[in-house]
């Protein structure tokens, strides 16, 4: 289905310029409109020299020609030196609010961005999305720095070089005004044809970017299934529907322009017959200046013509810019209005001194210690200690209305207990967990954490006592110091190196050629499947939360790295609540609880030996998986 540009798009652009650009934008507007105007009186000089001219040509004597013409020109000079400096100051501006605005519009996107929920970036494509970064908003500086100047400068010249047109003849001003209604009709019939396809070019554009960047994520997959001849045809499809709207549009975009100037030279042809057929059979002259027609209003009358015509031509040609930035400006807005992610939170985590009998006090100091502050209704405010207690009571939890995936959850975790869910991909192991850093609300139960119902808990602090190492690792543009200090951005550097040392990926950052400052790009390319997942390790140990979340977290990591992985994991594990998804299930057999999910059901429920005892589903899941190693 093709969306449709918003309506006031334009309008809401000019109000967001005047909102950034309140003094410069008035200001950029008055010298476009002084050298317009300044474009658009040589008419009225060439008229006066015209009529000098043909006066002492009539006379025979020359003698006081040059006194009257002489300060003609150098007025006009001068006006033309003043319009050259109003002109260098707009384009000056122009190009400062043209990039100043364009900063601020990606800054508001970004900003925005970070706000959305989870599910915007699970349901949208990630090239799509980008799109809107580089040709929606190319589209848009375009309308800001050519359209919008274009045409205000046009439309004074237009309105400028008419009045002096019905000043000077109203005959011949009838005959441009007939030529320029069927420059109006051609422009609405190619304009309006060309207007869909470029809303179409930025919409396949973004589909196009969308399907690019899917398959450079996913290249090696591409190549280990042999699918370059499936993943070609597939992308020629798309770039396919791309070159049919953008040729379909520029297509119509390019006649116009030609279609529209060879209208103003066969009208300027009418003109110039029209003035002579006026002059010849000396029909009186109709203006309001009262001056008769003669040569010296014919000559300045045909440059008007072609001034005006070419004006004309100039604000159609306008109509593609805004139509491509109207296409472009309403997927930029459509994601600067998402909703942000809500959040009616009001319990916040704050740092704490707990004495001998347990005593709580709200310190700005770093303790190492922490509690939930609650305020309540009647003004008071208690105070409970981050300990890491988490109770799923009867949740249930759908990603679509009506399509419930998690019936009935229940579970407790006390403070330094390992939960480990198991169980068949799409069992709903994964969406657990992110029901606990709240990614996703439940649709029917409760989640309390330390007694109390998450919900009420701000969103920000909820997940700042989370600590979440994930099956796909995502690193950053930066060093490994950068990269392990994600986790606790106030961390010191021997924190970092503690963190490292934990996850057991000290030995291994010391060997890189630059240790610690070695800069990791493309997501880490130049570092191992297994080094990237330490790293990511490291970074959630340097974070120090309560409650850590392990979601396939050695999945990529050898035999032989795990070991050392799972010393380091123990370590980090002690004293914590924690939830590990494995498939591995020797790396969950010292859990303190193992939940078997299937299709959103706990089915079963115990340690390892007593499910192993009850010889149900997780037996035949670890038999399996026991004979597989």
């Amino acid at each position: 289905m093709r969306e449709k540009p918003q309506k006031g798009t334009i309008g809401r652009i000019i109000k967001l310029l005047f909102k950034f650009y309140p003094r410069l934008i008035p200001l950029t507007a008055l010298c476009i409109i002084f050298s317009a105007i300044v474009s658009s009186i040589p008419a009225l000089f060439l008229q006066k020299v015209t009529a000098i001219v043909e006066q002492y040509f009539k006379s025979g004597d020359w003698s006081g020609a040059k006194q009257e013409i002489i300060p003609q020109v150098l007025l006009l000079i001068g006006l033309y030196i003043v319009s050259v400096i109003s002109i260098t100051l707009y384009t000056q501006l122009m190009a400062y609010i043209t990039q100043g605005f364009l900063n601020k519009l990606r800054k508001s996107m970004f900003n925005g961005m970070q706000d959305l929920e989870i599910r915007y970036f699970d349901t949208n494509k990630h090239g799509d999305i980008m799109s809107h970064y580089t040709n929606d908003i190319d589209s848009i500086r375009q309308l800001v720095s050519q359209a919008f100047p274009t045409m205000l400068q046009s439309s004074v010249i237009v309105v400028t070089v008419l009045s002096i047109m019905i000043y000077f003849s109203v005959w011949m001003t009838l005959l441009v005004l007939f030529g320029v209604a069927v420059m109006l009709i051609v422009s609405k019939k190619v304009g309006g044809g060309s207007a869909k396809y470029f809303i179409r070019q930025q919409q396949s554009m973004g589909k196009t970017e969308g399907y690019v960047q899917e398959m450079m994520n996913g290249q090696k997959v591409v190549k280990v299934f042999c699918h370059e001849e499936e993943s070609k045809k597939e992308f020629s499809e798309i770039n396919d529907a791309l070159f049919n709207d953008s040729f379909k549009a520029h297509a119509y975009a390019s006649i116009l322009g030609p279609v529209i100037m060879n209208i103003g030279n066969i009208l300027y042809v009418f003109a110039a017959l029209l003035g002579g057929l006026l002059l010849a059979f000396k029909v009186p002259n109709l203006s309001i200046s009262g001056m008769t027609f003669g040569v010296s209003i014919i000559v300045p009358f045909l440059n008007m013509t072609k001034q005006f015509t070419g004006n004309i031509n100039q604000l159609s040609q306008q109509v593609n810019s805004i139509v491509m930035a109207m296409a472009g400006a309403s997927r930029v807005f459509a994601l600067m209005d998402q909703p942000a992610e809500e959040d009616n939170g009001y319990v916040t985590l704050v740092n704490a001194e707990i004495d001998d009998k347990g005593n709580i006090t709200e310190t700005d100091a770093h303790t190492g210690k922490w509690a939930w502050k609650h305020p309540h209704g009647d003004g008071t405010l208690t105070y409970t200690q981050l300990r890491g207690h988490i109770v799923f009571d009867d949740v249930d939890f759908a990603y679509e209305e009506g399509k419930t995936i998690l019936h009935n959850i229940s579970l407790y975790a006390e403070p330094g207990n390992k939960i480990a869910f198991v169980g068949a991909t799409g069992a709903g192991k994964t969406t657990i967990t992110n029901l606990i850093n709240r990614f996703y609300d439940i649709e029917d139960g409760k989640i309390r954490y330390d007694g109390i119902n998450i919900n009420k808990i701000k969103k920000a602090d909820l997940r700042r006592s989370l600590g979440i190492v994930l099956q796909d690792v995502n690193l950053f543009t930066g060093t490994v110091m950068d990269n392990i200090k994600y986790g606790n951005p106030d961390a010191t550097e021997e924190q970092v190196y503690a963190a490292a040392r934990l996850a057991n990926a000290d030995d291994f950052i010391r060997r890189l050629p630059n240790g610690y400052d070695t800069m990791l790009t493309s997501n880490g390319a130049n570092l191992s499947q297994g080094q990237r997942q330490l790293i990511s390790i490291a970074r959630a140990a340097v974070a120090d939360p309560p409650v850590m979340i392990l979601d396939e977290a050695t999945s990529s990591i050898d035999t032989r790295t795990e070991s050392l992985v799972q010393k380091g994991m123990d370590g980090l594990m002690k004293g914590r609540t924690v939830f590990v998804i494995a498939h591995r299930l020797s790396t969950v057999k010292n859990s303190d609880v193992i939940m078997v999910l299937e299709h959103g059901r706990i089915i079963e429920r115990g340690t390892h030996e007593k499910l192993i005892e009850q010889k149900g589903k997780y037996y035949q899941l670890y038999t399996g998986a026991f004979e597989l190693e």
